[in-house]
């Protein structure tokens, strides 16, 4: 991979643009809806106000006048100190000031991680040398004791849903265990909308979020400013807090498999699923429940299993297949583009459990005939160390996905890429054993109980 280096420019910037900080907030909610305007400063040069609008659904959310500012306040703050990071990339000041919050040192530790590595992608790709230590210095207000929030939330979870097969998969095993959910998405695509209608939601069940970036932000970044992956799914965290607030929910249910734990470099810290992770996870539980209140429950439903048991568990669930994208270039309008390691990777994953003409369906083509996808399967597979960037399984679970695809074809019209890369599928038979017990297997890393554990294991079974 042809890396830029912009070291020396992100070298340069942070000494033109010496601090950047996270001015104000302001929220107000009326029977339209919840708005939410953020300030950020860098260096007094720029100033960014990206906008979040919740719009308001009597169905499904808490009367306006038992809603509290005390409680909102908390959590649209922080939601801030997470939206702040994707203009701070822009120059990378050393210095971060705070000024409409408090933080302790702890939590200090908590969103200097969180931006690390996070953005650890963002640093790679832009050979940017730096550490935790060295590459934020966060200033703020101290006080000297936190005061948890007590929201009053009850029983019910709400799902984030993107569009792809993960979040089907959560959707539809709950609907099948009868447990009472909602819908909750970010800037709701086609895609997105259409997985939610499989489901039986309707849109005035869906809670929405509508986040705007401030277009300046794009300006500078066509001119040359720093630009890169931001960890949206601990954006998307934040955001949930609030739609469990308003919806008056306990349960927030992400559908992060146990695949997301591996490093996209190999033998690194990198990864492009980092807020997607075990690590996040735990340590997002452990800020809530420290700084926020102790009454949300965060956790991934599909944690304990991989993306090859997903992909098995969503080749059942044949009413969501026409609908469903897990493509980031096609996800504006709806499509695959049949071109990116997204597109092949759900191919491939989803190969041993559908005919290849239902895929084909699926895709509009077989994508396992495309020489021109090589470089990426060797990507996928591990022949280049490093993975595609992006939210993908294991390098063991593409392989084994792949090897056992081989049966779905006569010997006469097998696919071009399997012909040539027979490397990938000689051990066949280890294979199929390793394909079985992965099948089978059940992570322990995971934060599931009680109904949600059941739900899942019965699934597996």
């Amino acid at each position: 991979m042809q890396r830029p280096d912009n070291f020396s420019t992100f070298k340069r910037l942070r000494n033109e643009f010496p601090f950047f900080s996270f001015e104000d907030y302001a929220f107000r909610i009326t029977e339209k809806g919840l708005f939410i305007e953020y300030t950020f400063n860098l260096s007094d040069r720029y100033i960014f106000k990206p906008t979040v609008t919740v719009p308001y659904k009597n169905n499904i959310y808490r009367p306006i006048d038992r809603l509290s500012h005390e409680i909102l306040d908390r959590l649209v703050f922080n939601a801030g100190m997470i939206e702040l990071v994707s203009y701070w990339k822009a120059a990378c000041p050393i210095h971060v000031i705070i000024k409409p919050g408090c933080l302790f040192q702890d939590q200090v530790k908590f969103w200097k991680k969180t931006y690390y590595q996070g953005l650890g992608e963002f640093f790679y790709l832009n050979s940017i040398l730096t550490s935790e230590e060295e590459f934020m210095e966060i200033d703020a207000r101290q006080d000297k004791k936190i005061s948890l929030v007590h929201p009053g939330l009850s029983a019910g979870g709400i799902v984030p849903v993107g569009g792809g097969k993960d979040s089907v998969v959560s959707m539809e095993l709950l609907n099948g265990s009868g447990a009472d959910w909602l819908p909750m998405a970010i800037n709701p695509g086609k895609a997105t909308k259409a997985v939610i209608n499989a489901a039986n939601k309707r849109p005035e069940e869906t809670i929405e979020f509508y986040r705007e970036i401030d277009p300046q932000l794009i300006k500078l970044n066509q001119e040359g400013f720093l630009n890169g992956h931001t960890p949206f799914s601990a954006l998307l965290a934040f955001y949930s807090l609030i739609a469990a607030y308003l919806s008056g929910r306990k349960d927030i249910i992400l559908s992060n498999e146990s695949s997301a734990n591996e490093a996209t470099v190999p033998g690194t810290n990198i990864n492009h699923q980092y807020s997607k992770s075990l690590e996040f996870e735990k340590d997002f539980r452990d800020f809530v429940s420290g700084f926020i209140s102790k009454e949300f429950n965060y956790f991934s439903f599909l944690r304990p299993i991989s993306e090859l048991q997903i992909a098995g568990l969503f080749a059942g669930m044949k009413n969501y297949h026409a609908g469903f994208r897990s493509c980031n270039v096609g996800s504006k309008t709806g499509s695959w583009c049949g071109h990116c390691p997204k597109c092949l990777f759900t191919f491939i994953i989803l190969s041993p459990f559908l005919k290849p003409d239902e895929l084909v369906e699926i895709f509009g083509k077989n994508l396992l005939e495309d020489l021109s996808l090589a470089h990426i399967l060797e990507e996928l597979t591990g022949i280049i160390e490093v993975k595609p960037f992006e939210c993908i399984g294991t390098v063991d679970e593409v392989n084994l996905a792949f090897s056992v695809a081989k049966d779905m074809y006569p010997e006469d019209k097998m696919p071009a890429l399997i012909r040539s890369y027979p490397q990938l599928v000689e051990n066949k038979k280890i294979s199929e054993e390793k394909f079985k017990d992965l099948l089978k297997s059940f992570n322990p890393g995971h934060f599931l109980t009680g109904p949600y554990f059941n739900i899942l294991t019965a699934a597996i079974r």
